[in-house]
């Protein structure tokens, strides 16, 4: 599900327009004018069947929050494994995407199994189903660097206890956090996110990369589903509106994995 940053085109951009800061050195972002870092989340077919043929045919990288949990993750291992080596982040989305089934905002409970409701965890459940997520990653691509998305953008254990905290020196950074800032001042592990559906037009979603640009600034996007295979979807031919337009302004724009952003962000001296 599209968490609670989300929200359609127009209104969107005026939004970005009065929260993305401007950074004095505007070749901040790896000596480019903006970042732009692709996330997918849930780890479903459809990525693996169009998204990464398509990113693979311009030679951009993403980011794939992948559930372990799940047996469409299980059943396709070694396709997995393969869009590790070639350079996306399989990212952790926890191991069975545990949310806060119902708040005063949402109502989640249709779908949000009583056993996965945050609400009905302990710090230590989810503290040890993020670490065996993890170790589950490492076994697929050998890697111990990475970042983790929190499903539903959800943090907290019963309304109350921040998890964050317990899983730091277990991540490079982390997706979820609704404030958009200059990059000396991006707290990586609450890393803000635009979460995208088909309301979004490909021309909207070029919108938002140009005031990124404009602006010196850092842009996430969220996707679930692209080109079907979600309840939340954006169709394929948006996406890859999107993607033609990344690749032709490259040179302008840095485009990357969360993990690589996120280790960039904690080392940048202006």
């Amino acid at each position: 599900m599209i968490n609670r940053l989300s929200i359609s085109g127009f209104i969107f951009i005026l939004f970005l327009s009065a929260t993305f800061a401007q950074t004095p050195d505007k070749t901040a972002w790896n000596n480019k004018k903006c970042a732009v870092v692709l996330t997918y989340d849930d780890g479903i077919n459809g990525h693996l069947d169009m998204v990464i043929p398509s990113l693979d045919s311009v030679g951009l990288k993403g980011t794939f929050y992948i559930v372990p949990g799940r047996d469409v993750v299980r059943k396709r291992l070694d396709d997995w494994r393969k869009v590790a080596a070639n350079g996306h982040e399989l990212g952790n989305h926890t191991l069975f995407h545990p949310c806060i089934a119902k708040t005063k905002d949402r109502d989640y409970s249709s779908w949000v199994l009583p056993e996965y409701d945050l609400n009905n965890y302990s710090i230590t459940r989810i503290v040890d189903e993020i670490k065996m997520a993890n170790t589950f990653l490492q076994a697929l691509d050998g890697k111990v660097k990475r970042t983790i998305a929190y499903p539903c953008g959800d943090c907290f254990v019963n309304d109350t206890a921040n998890y964050i905290p317990f899983i730091k020196g277990e991540f490079v950074g982390g997706r979820g956090g609704s404030n958009f800032t200059e990059i000396g001042h991006i707290d990586v592990y609450k890393i803000a996110a635009i979460g995208i559906d088909d309301k979004y037009s490909g021309q909207q979603l070029i919108e938002l990369v140009k005031k990124a640009m404009e602006t010196n600034s850092l842009l996430v996007f969220l996707f679930h589903g692209v080109g079907g295979d979600h309840n939340t979807n954006i169709a394929l031919s948006k996406h890859n509106e999107l993607i033609r337009f990344l690749k032709k302004n490259e040179k302008d724009i840095w485009v990357a994995p969360l993990v690589e952003v996120a280790e960039y962000i904690t080392k940048f001296k202006p």
